[in-house]
């Protein structure tokens, strides 16, 4: 299985697609949706899902283009169900980036637990603080952990937009992510990849450098 990191959109987010033979999983597919429909297709890959680590909008500007020309479900945290359609929840209204909505969910995570989607096998990780509905995907087989806002490399997600806390968001990492093996390797929603152990060693936040 393989992973390609998309960036995306004016914050360069993220969206990352997982695919195995001509299947795939899209995560945080965040803006330009056209263009990422043709990217999809030029590869000619055949998307199963969207998994949304939030509901940020710059995390699913393109979630509409995606089930329009695809028909594939929405995975969300119950905790943003309302996010996806009301721009002051998901803050777009609050940058000046347009009034930018989503379709609504299709599934609701209302719990921690293993989710299979085709041929792919995921663990949901409940890590609120960025926002009080943001999940981290654990995929166990490639040691890849698709970490949302929650954790970058060297930083940690902001945590003054709605529902962020930042000792929740301390504790989410801690007793979430940080367990996880060492050499768990890292996605998050914007910049480079890093791994468990390099944060381990070197995150400021985590270790009051």
């Amino acid at each position: 299985m393989d992973w390609t990191q998309l960036p995306l959109g004016p914050l360069q987010t993220n969206c990352y697609v997982l695919s195995h033979e001509s299947k795939c999983i899209i995560f945080d597919p965040g803006s330009e949706g056209d263009q990422l429909v043709s990217w999809l297709q030029e590869n000619k890959l055949e998307p199963l899902a969207i998994l949304l680590t939030h509901a940020h909008f710059d995390h699913i500007g393109a979630v509409g283009s995606l089930k329009q020309t695809f028909n594939i479900p929405v995975y969300l945290h119950k905790e943003e169900e309302a996010w996806l359609e009301n721009p002051k929840l998901n803050g777009s209204s609050r940058f000046g980036m347009g009034v930018i909505t989503a379709p609504s969910a299709d599934v609701l995570i209302d719990k921690e637990k293993e989710l299979t989607v085709g041929s792919f096998t995921f663990k949901l990780l409940h890590t609120p603080g960025h926002s009080p509905g943001s999940v981290s995907y654990y995929f166990e087989e490639g040691g890849a952990l698709f970490a949302g806002d929650t954790l970058f490399m060297g930083s940690i997600g902001r945590t003054d937009l709605a529902g962020g806390n930042h000792q929740v968001l301390i504790d989410s990492i801690n007793e979430k992510i940080m367990s996880l093996p060492e050499e768990t390797i890292v996605l998050p929603g914007h910049g480079p990849a890093t791994s468990i152990i390099t944060e381990m060693d070197s995150n400021p936040f985590l270790n009051g450098f």
